[in-house]
């Protein structure tokens, strides 16, 4: 395919993603989703374990009550980034989202860098909210009079070690099956469960603003502590870098592009409402738990169930509705965060960047089988060992540093390929794609120095790779950025 401008020999890179984008889509179920799918595929993802789990964790540690300007920051951030996006995916309807994008604009290493990168956010995602459906699960399973030992329901490492997290392992297998018997059947059992989670919400916010207690909110900015990030201003950029994990949602939409209905269209459709739903919800779960239940006493893995079970047995009945709602909620985030890592996985194996069989997309089932096993295993010994607590930040270093990416690859396509058709324009340009570019950078300052070290030791261990495998077999294209 030539495309519109150049030809591919000349520096064609966006044509050649462009092209590769047409074959997945004969591949795979092409027209699985249209824009409700979508927005309910981000959603899924975004509201996950962020707001069920780490909502909870972020007040009590970082920000107290002002976890809710977190949000907001982030909010913000994140629309920034989802209006690049949303550009980038109109012009290139491709399943490797962040990692396609890059190749095309800025060539070989940084694709793989970058392809590296999405493969480690979206596994250490899938497995955090993994760990946090399992903290609802086992409280649900509690009401029902059903106990988990201890022992089968924490990791062997953290402050209160056991021997294995069990519920954590087994939503890892179910959702991975659901995922390689098929996208269409995985799109209508998501869009139920957001249906659902979104309702739980709602209620809870409308129930529970009726038992908040304004002197929750005093101080509403805790004192800054010895060190950076200990609450104060320190604390709510420290919270807002913890929870922007939850927003590599709107990057499981841009994988969608292959099996998506005219995705120039319903991929930003998808992309803005993912972002402008989710954060409001974030801001007002966020209000209402902090005023129920004193900060303090919301770091655990089920806050909101906590923050209700504190108000009496009035509300035993709310209690159990979040928790349904919860486990229900928790598993579609597990769901589309492994779907958006297959996906990458399937790309990069075609461009040659990881052996063949990853790539390998079922002629009956139309998913890559190999790869979602691959996920399922690698996915749920990582959720059935690690804490929490260990996960979240991990992420958000790697989803923080797919977003300069796409905010600095926008940019540079509109300067360096005017020529291209642009279904979405970002308005604003350089205004947007700086506020997310300094975002970005700015929430990546906030997170400890152990969070960079173990990105440094996971990009050193791709380096390898790279070198000895994927530069050998790689399909390799001009970057656009050498061709403007």
């Amino acid at each position: 395919m030539s495309g519109p401008g150049r030809d591919p020999k000349d520096g064609g890179a966006l044509e050649a993603a462009v092209s590769q984008a047409e074959t997945d889509r004969g591949r795979l179920d092409s027209s699985a989703m249209g824009p409700f799918s979508l927005t309910t595929l981000g959603i899924a993802s975004v509201v996950g374990a962020g707001i069920f789990v780490t909502t909870g964790d972020a007040a009590a540690e970082f920000a107290g009550p002002a976890v809710v300007i977190s949000f907001l920051l982030c909010g913000v951030a994140a629309g920034a980034m989802a209006l690049c996006y949303a550009e980038l995916a109109s012009m290139i309807p491709a399943a490797g989202s962040t990692y396609t994008y890059t190749y095309a604009i800025f060539g070989l290493f940084p694709a793989w860098f970058i392809g590296w990168d999405l493969l480690l956010e979206y596994m250490f995602a899938a497995s955090t909210v993994a760990v946090g459906w399992s903290g609802y699960a086992v409280s649900l399973l509690g009401n029902i009079g059903i106990t988990v030992p201890d022992s089968l329901a924490n990791p062997p490492f953290g402050n209160d070690p056991g021997t294995v997290n069990l519920p954590a392992l087994a939503i890892v297998a179910l959702t991975c099956g659901l995922l390689a018997v098929g996208v269409r059947q995985s799109a209508r059992v998501n869009d139920s469960m957001v249906v659902l989670k979104m309702a739980v919400l709602i209620l809870f916010v409308i129930v529970g603003a009726t038992y908040v207690t304004t002197s929750n909110w005093d101080p509403f900015v805790p004192s800054q502590g010895e060190e950076f990030g200990e609450f104060g201003v320190g604390g709510i950029l420290r919270a807002a870098g913890l929870t922007f994990f939850a927003y590599v949602g709107f990057d499981a939409v841009s994988t969608a592009a292959a099996e998506s209905r005219n995705p120039q269209r319903t991929v930003p459709i998808g992309l803005i409402a993912t972002v402008l739903i989710s954060t409001l919800l974030y801001i007002a779960v966020a209000l209402v738990l902090t005023g129920m239940l004193s900060y303090t006493e919301l770091g655990v893995a089920d806050p909101l169930s906590k923050a209700i079970e504190a108000q009496g047995a009035g509300l035993d009945w709310l209690q159990r509705v979040v928790n349904v709602g919860a486990v229900v909620g928790l598993a579609s985030c597990v769901l589309v965060t492994f779907y958006g890592q297959t996906r990458i996985f399937m790309r990069m194996s075609s461009d040659g960047m990881l052996p063949p069989a990853f790539g390998h997309v079922s002629e009956t089932l139309k998913t890559p089988v190999f790869a979602t096993v691959v996920c399922a295993v690698v996915g749920g010994a990582v959720a059935g060992l690690v804490p929490i607590e260990e996960l979240g930040q991990l992420v958000s270093m790697g989803t923080l540093l797919a977003f300069l990416f796409v905010c600095s690859g926008v940019m540079i396509l509109r300067r360096r390929r005017p020529d291209v058709e642009r279904p979405f324009r970002v308005p604003y340009l350089n205004f947007v794609a700086s506020l997310g570019i300094v975002s970005a950078l700015a929430l990546m300052v906030t997170l400890p120095g152990v969070t960079w070290i173990r990105l440094v030791v996971w990009l050193a261990i791709g380096l390898a790779i790279f070198y000895f495998y994927s530069r050998h077999h790689a399909v390799r294209r001009t970057p656009v950025v050498r061709g403007g």
